[in-house]
């Protein structure tokens, strides 16, 4: 029976289990939003912008595993959502964007908002496909989801013109491909094993995409049989339980400077599934310099990646889980040194997230407010940041991770501003009813600060934090020490963001000094609905650890 392609279109994401479209609706992606209106398929969620959108797809992505969907029309929407799709390549999570163009019949000719897809999704997707045929849309569609969520998960755009995707066709909806796998090889476990037999000082280093409950819990069972201290890569936090006694801290921005140190003398350095990037190599210092690296065994499921920078002394290549799986079965021997350093490790994570070591004022007052949320919050609650310095307050001082349903943590590795209110509120409509915090600081909130219509709209129950230094806090930083009393466009002045949350139909608060936080938080979670707290902060407050008077000439 003949259908659009549209239709084919909404058929194949159905077979794949897609719930929800996140979009900005479009003329050319009129026929696959008409191929929904029966109800049968996934459910649009229109969003107020694309690049919101294209982030709650990315989130869902993060939190599920399968490909989150977004879809975008044309040039300007393309555009728009093209800093989510360069997030989900840095972050390494599996994102279909479904993109809508002008009429092939009119291409090259200066067509209303054309743009080259190809082209303009290159250097920021793992795969771009233009489709000029409708019986070849199920077909490039299933090839994106498979694609997505193979080797080192990442984003794949499906391009059509309006024409094709209107096109009657005689093609079926397509099914789902199995992704494939990459296991380690025997002989590199029982290498790995000879290693670990008389290593003293071993660590453990987690990064990347492609984990699951399964492989989290192996990891767990891993370094508890081994009494391996673990560190997570840059904003990778819920990989690893941060309560577990074997947790040893993030390797991120502003790392505990012992846990660095620990990580250059680590051997082995077992790195699994990061690509060991600048930020979680503090600037490829750990292990060491670019180059050999004896002490590293390095776990990635892309052969190309292993000895990319750093060359290994022992190179594996597999994915997360199948890994986790083999070395939790391996034998535990475990040298009575190597319990010690275990203990140092986790004793030296204890001091540097104690919030009582933050600087005086209210950096200290937050830090111990987040340890009072800590301890209210349910241990399946999921937690959102945006990109900046305010960031830290969250990462360090509350309990990530654990066991399913774990505390879920959602960050850009990429460190794109904007991220943290759109993965909010696709972490509320993709968990309903555990609890969802969206920490934001003021100048990326009010880069997606439309998307509280979308929130309202969904009643998606979501408790958006914004912490207000009136100021770039990350920019003003680096300013400072570079130039130091010389600030230039790094000053904000930030509206009532109470007075606009409550103009889009959500509650909200304004706390004027982070001692009055959890009176506020209590009562925006218990409304189980769109919330937001605004919480000022005195200019001088900067980041976790840094005051702009300690930056003063």
């Amino acid at each position: 029976m003949a259908r659009t392609g549209g239709q084919a279109v909404a058929g194949t994401l159905a077979r794949h289990g897609a719930r929800r479209l996140f979009c900005v609706p479009g003329e050319s992606v009129l026929p696959l939003l008409d191929a929904l209106a029966d109800g049968t398929g996934p459910r649009p969620v229109p969003c107020r912008h694309e690049g919101g959108a294209a982030f709650m797809a990315e989130a869902a992505g993060r939190l599920t595993g399968r490909p989150g969907v977004a879809v975008a029309a044309r040039g300007p929407g393309l555009c728009n959502a093209a800093i989510a799709v360069h997030s989900a390549l840095l972050d390494s999570t599996p994102l279909v964007l479904l993109a809508g163009l002008a009429p092939a019949g009119n291409t090259g000719r200066g067509a209303f908002q054309e743009i080259d897809a190809a082209a303009l999704f290159g250097a920021v997707a793992k795969a771009v496909t233009v489709v000029d045929r409708a019986d070849r849309l199920p077909e490039a569609v299933a090839r994106a989801f498979h694609t997505a969520v193979s080797g080192r998960p990442g984003p794949v755009v499906v391009a059509a013109p309006h024409d094709v995707l209107a096109a009657p066709t005689d093609a079926v909806p397509a099914d789902p491909v199995p992704a494939v796998r990459a296991h380690p090889d025997p002989r590199a476990m029982a290498a790995l094993a000879d290693r670990l037999r008389d290593a003293a000082d071993p660590l453990l280093l987690l990064g990347g995409g492609g984990w699951d409950d399964a492989a989290r819990a192996a990891v767990r069972d891993f370094a508890a049989a081994q009494d391996i201290p673990v560190a997570v890569g840059f904003r990778r936090h819920d990989l690893f339980p941060t309560a577990h006694p074997c947790f040893a801290g993030e390797l991120g921005l502003a790392a505990d400077p012992a846990l660095v140190r620990r990580a250059r003398a680590a051997d082995p350095l077992i790195a699994v599934g990061t690509r060991l990037a600048a930020v979680t190599t503090q600037d490829h210092t750990v292990p060491g310099p670019p180059g050999d690296a004896p002490h590293l065994a390095h776990v990635h499921p892309v052969a190309e990646t292993l000895g990319a920078t750093h060359r290994p002394g022992l190179a594996v290549q597999a994915d997360p889980a199948p890994f986790a799986e083999a070395a939790a079965a391996l034998p535990a021997v475990v040298p009575s040194a190597r319990a010690a350093a275990r203990h140092d490790a986790r004793a030296d994570y204890e001091t540097f997230a104690d919030p009582e070591k933050a600087p005086e004022g209210a950096s200290r007052a937050l830090a111990r407010a987040m340890r009072t949320l800590d301890a209210e919050l349910p241990a399946d609650a999921v937690v959102a940041v945006d990109a900046g310095n305010f960031a830290g307050w969250p990462q360090r001082y509350l309990t990530l991770g654990g066991p399913a349903p774990a505390r879920r943590f959602l960050a850009p590795v990429s460190g794109a501003m904007g991220y943290g209110a759109p993965a909010g509120i696709a972490a509320a409509l993709e968990t309903p009813g555990r609890p969802v915090i969206a920490f934001c600081g003021d100048g990326g909130f009010l880069m997606n600060d439309g998307e509280l219509a979308t929130a309202v709209q969904e009643n998606a129950a979501v408790v958006f934090v914004v912490v207000d230094n009136a100021q770039y806090g990350t920019i003003r930083l680096h300013q400072e020490s570079l130039y130091p009393g010389r600030a230039v466009a790094t000053g904000l002045t930030s509206p009532d963001f109470a007075a606009l949350a409550r103009a889009h139909g959500a509650a909200a608060w304004t706390v004027d000094a982070p001692g009055g936080l959890m009176t506020a938080m209590r009562e925006a979670l218990a409304t189980a609905a769109p919330a937001l707290v605004h919480l000022r902060l005195p200019r001088e407050t900067l980041s976790v650890d840094t005051r702009l008077e300690d930056l003063a000439p």
